[in-house]
């Protein structure tokens, strides 16, 4: 994850005759003017915000509790359907409740997202964990190397007795 956000890379495209520093420069400062200008009108980027700045968009706000403390995976299933979102931990609930707030307009977007990300946590929990499956692989090894201990064992008997 980490390589993919420091490996972004741009293309740049300039018709130009004759390609110099301050043409380039020039190109450059329209690109993230241009790039700063999206991201304030709110097309740009998507996820993770303020309550704040999702109430002064001037769309209505809806929220869903979330109990579940792994609230990572649903802020990934979130970005996925591009939902602009904000988290607030209910300190005050035991154990500790998430309240998701999202814009009014996403709320089919955002059931389906929350139905997607129900699904994983749930197929995560019915998996083993490859440490359940090593430690049962272990016991069957050593059950099976007693057994042939004991083969042996009586194998030598037999022949001890002739």
């Amino acid at each position: 994850m980490q390589e993919e956000v420091t490996q972004k890379t741009i293309a740049l495209v300039i018709k130009t005759a004759r390609l110099d520093a301050n043409t380039l420069k020039a190109a450059m400062k329209m690109y993230l003017d241009h790039r700063r200008q999206k991201n304030r009108n709110g097309h740009g980027t998507h996820g993770k915000t303020s309550v704040k700045k999702l109430i002064g968009e001037g769309a209505g706000v809806s929220s869903i509790e979330i109990t579940d403390g792994n609230i990572k995976s649903f802020e990934r299933t979130a970005r996925k359907y591009n939902i602009d979102f904000a988290v607030k931990k209910d300190k005050t609930a035991e154990p500790p409740k998430y309240v998701v707030f999202f814009k009014g307009k996403d709320a089919e977007v955002v059931s389906q997202a929350f139905k997607e990300f129900v699904y994983g946590n749930e197929k995560k929990k019915q998996k083993t964990s490859v440490r359940e499956k090593l430690k049962r692989f272990k016991e069957a090894a050593q059950n099976k190397n007693k057994e042939r201990s004991l083969e042996k064992d009586k194998e030598k008997d037999r022949g001890r007795s002739l």
